[in-house]
């Protein structure tokens, strides 16, 4: 028989829905972000738009802890400060070895490529360089990268798949526990992205521990002994002065951490940085100047040290623009507003609310930076101006900040220095013809990261 439907049954209904609608848009004019600007459809739906605070949870794996990905504030405060040590200015002379060592290699490796003279993906060595430098400073074993120029077992693809995968699933971090089971059931034994790297993680580890220990003298790590005290040494000596609170998992993840976070990023701002010296070639003269004044003057070597790399002003405001023109990060760096509402541009936010900052956004904003932001300006870092530095300074935030503050970020620092004082230093550079042009910009993969691609370089030996 046909299906009715009587009129009270569509009169509730009709009401029903009246009501929701007046009390959506009576929340909605009644909101205290209704003043906020931004698209119209924002007002209604998050369609236009996904990320949210949870979005991270999408970087991590399902049921455990990350440093990045966790929300629980307290439980990231705690677990923070047990690796806080390991990334400090005071240890941070302890990994330089290990990039001596790797700068050594890519020295080998420039040689060859500019004996070739052909043009290459810079972007890549690049990446080779900093998976090599960080894999050393980990397992104190180079993955292989700079030896082969090739993605050694498979571990850059795996990071990018992760970082693609979490950047898309974090839309919608409801569904990530089943896409993750899912995606991973597909790629079978060993997994994709971060499963991946932290099954790559467990054989390093097991690779390390059938190798002889090496523990610091009373617990100093500035010993002829600990010199070169990698990462997973300090954290299993940790781990077994520390069993119930430092566990074998915070090993396994401060290790995958490192990969994850120390390789990809550093590799962009390395490209970077050489891609505005060479579309800036005044601002190359005047580096490779600063650096050959030093050289000549006695006060470094051909093999820059940390030390004598914080002596080069133009180098670190190189460094510094670098960082605000292209941030590695391409999306906002979102936060829940705590209990109690907060303030924020003289505009009220409540409990709850999801706000959040682009870097590429505030680095370019002109109130900031004045009409020039969008320029490459070493310059603007070198003035006497202390005020002016200072709120530079607190609009710059590569590294993100508070709390959630980058802890490798003197790591990366470290490797960006050293490499690009030998490379201004001691070879010359030739874009490719179409980068060549002053009217063209390079292409980048825009995900999480903002990542080159194809920064076709030619190396060519200096002559001096």
């Amino acid at each position: 028989m046909p299906l009715t439907i009587d009129s009270p049954s569509i009169l509730l209904v009709a009401c029903a829905t009246v009501v929701y609608i007046a009390l959506f848009v009576w929340r909605l004019l009644s909101s205290p972000l209704r003043a906020i600007p931004g698209p119209l459809l924002a007002r209604f739906t998050d369609a236009w738009y996904f990320w949210k605070s949870r979005w991270y949870s999408a970087f991590g794996q399902i049921h455990e802890w990350t440093l990045f990905s966790d929300n629980d504030v307290s439980r990231h405060a705690q677990n923070r400060k047990q690796y806080q040590s390991m990334y400090s200015m005071s240890s941070l002379l302890t990994y330089e070895p290990f990039v001596d060592e790797c700068i050594s290699i890519f020295r080998q490796r420039l040689a060859e490529l500019a004996n070739a003279k052909v043009h290459t993906n810079m972007g890549h060595w690049m990446q080779c360089y900093a998976f090599d430098v960080i894999g050393l400073m980990t397992y104190s074993k180079r993955i292989g990268f700079l030896d082969r120029g090739e993605d050694i077992g498979g571990v850059m693809g795996a990071l990018e798949d992760m970082i693609y995968y979490a950047s898309l699933a974090g839309l919608t971090p409801s569904w990530h526990p089943y896409m993750f089971r899912f995606k991973n059931w597909v790629a079978g034994k060993k997994g994709v992205g971060r499963a991946y790297v932290i099954d790559f993680t467990r054989e390093r580890v097991a690779d390390h521990q059938a190798r002889p220990k090496v523990e610091p003298v009373d617990g100093r790590e500035d010993t002829d002994q600990a010199q070169r005290l990698d990462f997973l040494s300090k954290l299993y000596s940790k781990h077994t002065k520390e069993p119930d609170s430092f566990t074998a998992y915070h090993v396994i993840a401060g290790c995958t951490h490192n990969m994850i976070a120390g390789s990809d990023t550093t590799g962009i701002t390395l490209s970077a940085c050489l891609y505005y010296l060479l579309k800036h070639p005044q601002s190359f003269a005047k580096l490779r100047a600063e650096v050959g004044g030093l050289r000549s003057d006695g006060r470094t070597t051909r093999d820059v040290s940390f030390k004598e790399s914080q002596e080069m002003p133009y180098l670190q405001a190189v460094i510094k623009e670098t960082l605000r023109l292209h941030p590695a990060t391409g999306l906002p760096l979102e936060r829940i507003v705590p209990e109690g509402g907060a303030t924020i541009c003289e505009t009220f936010f409540p409990a709850g609310t999801i706000v959040g900052v682009n870097t590429w956004v505030e680095h370019r904003n002109p109130q900031i930076w004045g009409a020039d932001a969008d320029e490459f300006k070493p310059e603007r870092w070198m003035i006497d101006d202390s005020d002016k530095l200072a709120f530079m300074n607190r609009h710059w935030m590569p590294f993100g900040m508070g709390s959630r503050t980058c802890l490798g970020r003197h790591i990366s620092i470290l490797e960006v220095s050293k490499l690009i004082a030998s490379l201004v230093g001691d070879y010359d550079f030739e874009l490719d013809a179409r980068l060549a042009d002053s009217t063209t910009e390079w292409n980048t993969a825009d995900y999480w990261f903002v990542k080159p691609k194809d920064f076709m370089v030619r190396v060519k030996l200096r002559e001096t």
